[in-house]
């Protein structure tokens, strides 16, 4: 029997991609991938050195489906270090995977890992034109 869940986590992933995405480039390495991704944020708890607690917002979340994550057929993996360019931006902005805190670079933004979740930090923002 079929995974109905499965399913309708695919066709919500598919509606996420047609009307609340965007086309940004995903770079790793000398590799560049145009993908569609959803923009988000998360509010992480990281723990801070005095054994506190600090709410933290992520820049930007960029969630992409893992199978556009793919380069001459081989699937990417998020890491450390690769870049998002976002043209949709006024002006188009730099972004820079990475983790905050204890929190790794991305995780499964459902039970199946069909979305990736994928945290980033502003680097770099194209100096817009003064009109």
């Amino acid at each position: 029997m079929a995974d109905q869940l499965r399913i309708a986590q695919q066709w919500l992933a598919d509606q996420l991609e047609r009307r609340m995405s965007r086309e940004v480039t995903y770079q790793q390495g000398n590799t560049s991938i145009v993908v569609s991704a959803t923009v988000g944020r998360t509010l992480l708890k990281l723990e801070d050195n005095y054994g506190g607690i600090q709410l933290v917002w992520t820049d930007r979340d960029y969630l992409i489906p893992s199978s556009a994550l793919v380069a001459a057929g081989q699937g990417i993996v998020p890491k450390a270090g690769d870049r998002v360019i976002d043209e949709n931006d006024s002006p188009t902005t730099e972004y820079e995977v990475m983790p905050y805190g204890d929190e790794p670079v991305y995780r499964p933004s459902d039970p199946y890992g069909i979305i990736l979740r994928i945290h980033t930090k502003v680097i770099a923002q194209e100096v817009a034109p003064v009109v």
